[in-house]
């Protein structure tokens, strides 16, 4: 094997050896020369320093890196939703639930209110046409994109036009027994929606109520007192139901209330005896936004039966039987607690949303509705439209969207302040930790 520094050198390329010499051309130019062996590649480039300095800086109208990446990563990300968006009219049925998904998933992360403004009569036709043609999956797909697309413009003019247009289609495919559960289910979810956000006059609110209504009460004890049964799908589908009738109900107009009470708070409780635990619970939130609703215009009301309802509610908040699951029975116990306060002692639920910098209280049973209803159709999204969808902050209250950036700015503490929060902490935590020391000494 030679030894390394043997090894023959590559001509035509440059070494340490080779010398530049700089020579000064009349007119203050220059020429840069090398020995005859030096000879460069003919294909070396020249940059121009001033144009790169240029961009680099933004001077004189160029704009930074950063604007240029971020607007083009916008630009790639706004055609490839075209495409989505083209992508539901093809003739694969699998091509349109990919793309039909890959909306949902956009419409539920991202607010993009002007971009779907531009373009509302034509993702409105596709979603109309996945319901009309498509079978099952695409049906509850299109269903979900549907509502969606309402949640993006929320009062912005054309909402109300895309719910009329949508409106009789999911009617039909909820009320088909032909079709499939799922695609029934998810229309009668985004219906509700849809309806809640867009819907002209109370009137329209109260006629959807009765159209869901139609759907769940076959979920009510037969003649001979016991429970019907159906397949989990078909129970889906009553909870669906029943879901976005009670969201519907939250926004009733008194007058109906009092109806709705009369009419159906002695028939809800049937309910409570559901194999479904997530229609037990459906069941038990529509109980209690009654009972809230009743009270607001009697703070005496206590309704027919009250004693055994509050039975029943208890044995649920304290279900410790083996043939439900644990995540079920932990879910069913610790909404059913909150239930039986609201029904037994007129205590609103105290739930606390926090997102970003800001924080929403739902500290009344419509509310906490009104916000699982949003949560259900958005998903992990659901704290990005909080923080920056129109709609959602004048429902929830929450006013003009907020700055982070610029309030993380103004509200930074110091380095000492920090330093010294950090220390008191730590001397608190060390007198706690001494004392407990101290007892399981004494114990011992």
């Amino acid at each position: 094997m030679p030894p390394r520094g043997n090894k023959k050198k590559k001509a035509g390329y440059p070494t340490r050896s080779h010398k530049l010499r700089v020579i000064l051309l009349p007119g203050g130019r220059s020429s840069a020369e090398q020995s005859d062996t030096d000879l460069l590649d003919d294909t070396a480039s020249n940059v121009s320093s001033s144009s790169d300095l240029r961009s680099l800086t933004g001077e004189e109208g160029f704009p930074p890196p950063d604007a240029i990446d971020e607007t083009e990563a916008q630009e790639d990300f706004e055609e490839k939703l075209r495409d989505q968006i083209d992508g539901t009219t093809q003739k694969s049925a699998n091509g349109r639930k990919s793309c039909l998904a890959g909306l949902r998933q956009t419409f539920s992360r991202k607010v993009l209110p002007d971009f779907i403004d531009n373009r509302k009569v034509t993702i409105t036709d596709c979603v109309e046409r996945c319901l009309k043609k498509g079978k099952g999956e695409e049906q509850a797909l299109a269903a979900s994109v549907g509502s969606l697309l309402c949640v993006q413009l929320g009062s912005r003019e054309g909402c109300e036009e895309i719910y009329n247009n949508l409106k009789p289609v999911m009617i039909t495919i909820m009320n088909d027994k032909s079709a499939a559960a799922t695609a029934r289910a998810a229309c009668a979810q985004a219906l509700g929606l849809i309806c809640f956000i867009a819907a002209g006059d109370m009137e329209e609110v109260v006629d959807i109520m009765g159209g869901l209504e139609k759907i769940f009460c076959v979920a009510y004890l037969k003649g001979d007192g016991t429970s019907p049964s159906h397949s989990p799908a078909l129970q889906a589908l009553h909870c669906a139901a029943l879901s976005a009738w009670t969201l519907l109900l939250s926004i009733a107009p008194p007058s109906k209330v009092q109806e709705f009470v009369r009419t159906h708070l002695p028939k809800l409780p049937q309910l409570l005896q559901s194999d479904d635990v997530n229609m037990r619970i459906a069941a038990g939130e529509a109980i209690a936004l009654l009972y809230e609703l009743a009270r607001v215009q009697d703070e005496d009301f206590l309704g027919q039966d009250l004693d055994s309802l509050c039975t029943r509610l208890k044995q649920l908040a304290t279900e410790s039987v083996k043939y439900i699951a644990k995540n079920d029975k932990r879910k069913q116990r610790s909404s059913f607690r909150d239930i039986l306060r609201g029904v037994e002692e007129a205590e609103a639920p105290n739930d606390t949303v926090r997102f970003s910098v800001e924080e929403i209280y739902l500290d009344s049973w419509v509310k906490k509705r009104q916000y699982e209803a949003f949560k259900d159709s958005l998903g992990a999204g659901v704290n990005q439209h909080l923080q920056e969808n129109e709609l959602l902050r004048d429902i929830f209250s929450l006013g003009a969207p907020i700055d982070v950036a610029a309030y993380n700015k103004q509200n930074k503490i110091s380095r000492f302040e920090r330093h010294m929060y950090n220390s008191a902490a730590f001397k608190a935590r060390t007198k706690v930790r001494s004392k407990q020391r101290d007892k399981r000494t004494v114990t011992a």
